[in-house]
């Protein structure tokens, strides 16, 4: 699993983005974080490869203390958890197909036509064969994301952090990648995903943690959210402008 211990975070003088974050993501499960802006839920996701350092606290994958880890030892880390960002990052001068390859030729130190085959491979899983030598700038979000997916779930991680996956995409778009999520959760992937998209949020997600004023409000099942008369819960879920949040 991934596990936060007492984990805390500010940014100089400002009030802390965490404080004493406490909270276990089991082994093949789909862990959703939520919260308002500002939260700190991508804060907290970054902790996880080391692309943000915690002040004080734990952090531990699989067991292991990844906390203090230097840029070496994190690289290990990294080979187990994908991070699909907010905005695709294709390589705009590689179609589909090659920007899959070309992530998969460097982790596994394989022939670029053996690259190749795999990334096919993993592209007709993902429904995205029709897409294959297609270049970026000729692809709608939705397929641009999903792209960004399968290049991470080709490199073959145990865990797989999404922030924001369905931000800026239309609805069939999202429960596309809503859909996504289902089966790779299928194929035993650890997925953490931040949105703000309550379809996503309440259909696929087996926990939920919500962030609020630095701290995990609330840990719990999809029932236990909707069913909770906390005014935080209900006001996010009826995205009520008023309130106190």
């Amino acid at each position: 699993m991934i596990e936060f211990r007492g984990l805390s975070k500010r940014f100089g003088d400002r009030p802390p983005v965490l404080e004493d974050i406490d909270l276990q993501i089991p082994t093949g499960s789909v862990q959703f974080v939520i919260g308002p802006s500002g939260a700190g839920k991508s804060v907290l996701m970054k902790h996880v490869v080391g692309l943000v350092r915690a002040d004080s606290g734990r952090v531990l994958v699989d067991g292991e203390d990844v906390t203090d880890y230097g840029e070496k030892a994190l690289f290990k880390v990294r080979e187990k958890v994908g991070f699909v960002f907010q905005q695709a990052t294709l390589l705009d001068g590689l179609d589909v197909l090659d920007n899959v390859a070309l992530a998969i030729a460097k982790r596994f130190h394989v022939k670029r036509k053996v690259a190749r085959e795999r990334a096919m491979t993993e592209l007709e899983r993902m429904h995205l064969q029709p897409f294959a030598h297609r270049f970026p700038a000729d692809l709608g979000a939705g397929v641009k994301k999903r792209a960004a997916i399968a290049r991470a779930i080709a490199l073959d991680p145990r865990y797989l952090v999404y922030d924001e996956p369905t931000t800026g995409l239309d609805p069939i778009a999202a429960r596309r990648v809503d859909r996504l999520i289902g089966e790779l959760k299928g194929r035993g992937v650890t997925q953490i995903v931040v949105s703000h998209d309550l379809a996503s949020i309440l259909g696929v997600a087996d926990r939920i943690a919500m962030l609020h004023k630095a701290r995990v409000h609330i840990e719990g099942t999809p029932d236990a959210l909707r069913a909770s008369a906390d005014p935080v819960i209900r006001q996010f879920l009826s995205g009520s402008p008023v309130g106190p949040m």
